[in-house]
């Protein structure tokens, strides 16, 4: 039987009206919110609910994204940015007008596993209820207890959303809700001992780990939620979020070394960085040991790519290409005070990139987002105290390609290098801070590009290897480095291209003329309580050269910012029992409580002595008071705060003068040709002799 044409368009219209009536009728069921179901009522005032629920908290990280910086806790206005635009967090504490306090269980329980609100408005899955779903009902009970009964109430009105078009319209998160939301509650693996079934609960639940660690697909979506069917490979694979890149979390190990990190946000292979130092402050130094231990347990065992980390018994030493590439020489100047030049770092204070899993990473987004913005530890009870790594934006982007590629080469198990054009386009995402400074260090990386440059590179090395490539000239512990930072390129710290332009000069003091083989040596003899190099040797020739290197176009009379290092007000008066207590709070632990210096695991020495018998010795400036103290205020310590390059200084001219006062009138070598300082002009009254 055929249609006729007249009756076509009808049949297709009733066709059409059909389709539309279904389409409508699912996306009304679609978009239907699912019922809030009450269940049995959860007891008030329940201490040891309420002492659950606290540790649900933590272990769910409620803090980090529902606190404002600065803002009362919990209390949300926390904005969180999504490629789609901003998204402010939630007030959940009990405020009935703005907060929880209106609710019911049952509305909560139906936002934690449906992401939907007690209003019936839809939440944006950046409030990870699809992890939040597979929560016991024990614990999604303690901690509604938690919040309920012992979170204090405050009065913050929540703000909307600001998501571009159509990203606005929340009735899409419905069908989202409908294709990616597994609301199914944990389902533990019979196969699997307790063990990692409490690891795979925690991760896979309160944890949310996937919410950053697991990439993510068209939709925005965590293209697994756990380990096991299909795509599973995908579930905690790693994810760059926010420019950071979420580390492959799959094989993680080994156990003890992952409970390490979690519990103390640093251990042997590096440091945790980004929005991890916040989960690490708010949420897993709290966790019980055996839920670290559980954790470590399950990520160690799924089946991933993730290569063994070497052993690190041993230091494989300084990288051939250190002396010999520009991005080698680079890394020497800015990054070995602290990372050292093998790379390993300095154990609970700067961390080693000699199989840091960051350095090794696939994808470099996080190495670009610490050195262009910088980065903090996270102040965990173990380490009480942050360490800073100031940003390093005002390096070309070229400079920080060739540092990266450089570290990534030595330390970076196969990692590719990092392009120029990587740098520029992190560079123009982050928009970070350029330190404004008028002074302009020397690049060492520049040093390749001259003729003489197999002399100048080991003249440059002779100041930062003193005691090591002259043992016969250091009686002490000392490098020239030891005080002239960043091989002599730091300003305020005595920069080599100020002190260079200065010789030689007549000493009104000495009551003679010093030229730069004296004053090096000089330094042999009073701060290295060692012997002078002979005029006419190499090693006295490269140091002198790498001095006139450095001092460039500089002129006697030419006023270089950052020259030397400052002053200290002579009216103040030093309190040498304060000095003691900022000595132990902010020196001892790169020092030694007792001065001694500190060394790594070969017996090494790390950062000298600052008294006893392998320290700089009483014919040295430090040994005077206003000196020292100057030097202090300027340069101490490294890592406490974003200062430009090694986060240096930080006292206050008190404490500065105060810990000068301690220190410098401890017991340390004497110089036997003191007596001859001042034929001239009187002795310093801050002078030790």
């Amino acid at each position: 039987m055929t249609t006729t044409p007249s009756r076509l368009p009808r049949r297709l219209a009733l066709a059409a009206a059909a389709i539309v009536l279904a389409g409508g009728a699912a996306a009304a069921w679609i978009a239907r919110a699912p019922a809030v179901v009450e269940g049995a009522a959860v007891p008030q005032h329940d201490a040891a609910l309420i002492e659950r629920g606290r540790y649900v908290a933590q272990l769910g990280d409620c803090v980090a994204c529902h606190t404002a910086p600065g803002g009362a806790a919990l209390a949300g206005g926390r904005a969180l940015e999504s490629p789609f635009g901003t998204i402010w967090s939630t007030n959940i504490t009990p405020d009935a007008a703005t907060g929880l306090g209106g609710w019911s269980f049952g509305a909560f329980e139906r936002a934690m596993r449906h992401g939907v609100a007690a209003d019936g408005h839809r939440l944006y899955p950046a409030m990870p209820y699809p992890s939040y779903a597979k929560l016991s009902d024990e614990d999604m009970r303690a901690l509604w207890a938690y919040l309920r009964d012992e979170v204090t109430p405050v009065a913050a009105a929540n703000r909307e959303a600001t998501m571009r078009f159509p990203f606005n319209l929340r009735a899409g998160l419905a069908l989202w809700n409908a294709v990616f939301a597994d609301t199914t509650p944990f389902v533990p693996d019979a196969t699997k001992d307790a063990l990692w079934n409490r690891g795979a609960y925690l991760v896979q639940g309160p944890g949310h780990c996937g919410a950053c660690h697991t990439p993510r697909g068209l939709a925005f979506q965590e293209k697994a939620m756990q380990g096991g069917g299909s795509g599973g490979r995908q579930f905690l694979a790693g994810s760059v979020v926010e420019d950071w890149h979420a580390v492959d979390l799959r094989g993680l190990g080994p156990v003890a070394d992952t409970v390490e990190l979690l519990k103390t946000g640093q251990n042997r292979f590096g440091a945790v960085s980004g929005s991890m130092t916040e989960v690490i402050l708010h949420s897993t130094q709290h966790f019980r040991d055996e839920d670290l231990l559980a954790i470590a347990t399950y990520l160690a065992a799924l089946p991933g790519e993730r290569p063994a980390p070497a052993e690190r018994t041993a230091s494989r030493g300084t990288p051939e290409t250190s002396y010999t590439t520009r991005g080698g020489l680079g890394y020497t100047q800015f990054c070995t005070d602290c990372h050292r030049a093998d790379g390993r770092g300095v154990k609970g204070v700067f961390p080693a990139l000699d199989g840091n899993p960051t350095v090794a990473a696939r994808d470099p987004a996080t190495l670009l987002h610490l050195t262009l913005t910088g980065w903090k530890t996270a102040a965990t009870e173990r380490h009480p105290r942050v360490y800073t790594m100031p940003g390093f934006a005002r390096l070309g982007d070229d400079e920080i390609a060739e540092i990266l590629s450089f570290v990534r080469a030595s330390w970076g198990g196969g990692a590719g290098p990092v392009s120029t054009e990587q740098v520029r386009q992190a560079r123009t995402r982050l928009d970070p801070t350029v330190e404004a400074s008028k002074f302009e260090t020397p690049r060492l990386a520049a040093l390749l590009a001259e003729p003489n440059a197999e002399q100048l590179v080991r003249g440059m090395r002779l100041n930062a290897q003193t005691r090591e490539l002259l043992p016969e000239h250091v009686g002490a512990d000392m490098n020239c480095s030891s005080c002239h930072l960043n091989a002599g390129t730091v300003s305020g710290g005595s920069p080599y291209v100020g002190v260079a332009a200065f010789f030689p000069s007549y000493a009104p003091r000495a009551g003679k003329v010093i030229t730069m083989e004296d004053r090096i040596n000089g330094c042999f003899r009073r701060s290295m309580n060692g012997k002078p190099l002979p005029a006419d040797s190499p090693d006295l020739k490269a140091m002198v050269a790498y001095f006139d290197w450095m001092r460039g176009a500089t002129q006697k009379g030419d006023q270089v910012p950052g020259r030397g290092i400052g002053k200290i007000d002579p009216k103040l008066v030093p309190d040498p029992v304060n000095g003691e207590k900022v000595y132990a709070a902010q020196c001892a632990v790169c020092h030694g409580a007792n001065g001694e210096g500190l060394h790594d695991e070969a017996g090494r020495m790390v950062y000298p002595p600052l008294w006893g018998e392998r320290s700089f010795n009483l014919g040295a400036g430090m040994a005077r008071t206003y000196t020292a103290a100057a030097f202090v205020k300027r340069n101490m310590p490294v890592g406490f705060h974003e200062k430009f390059p090694l986060g240096q200084g930080g006292l206050s001219d008190q404490e500065a003068l105060d810990v000068a006062e301690y220190f410098s009138h401890q017991p340390r070598p004497d110089f036997p040709d003191k007596v001859k300082d001042w034929p001239k002009d009187p002795k310093p009254k801050d002078a030790r002799y």
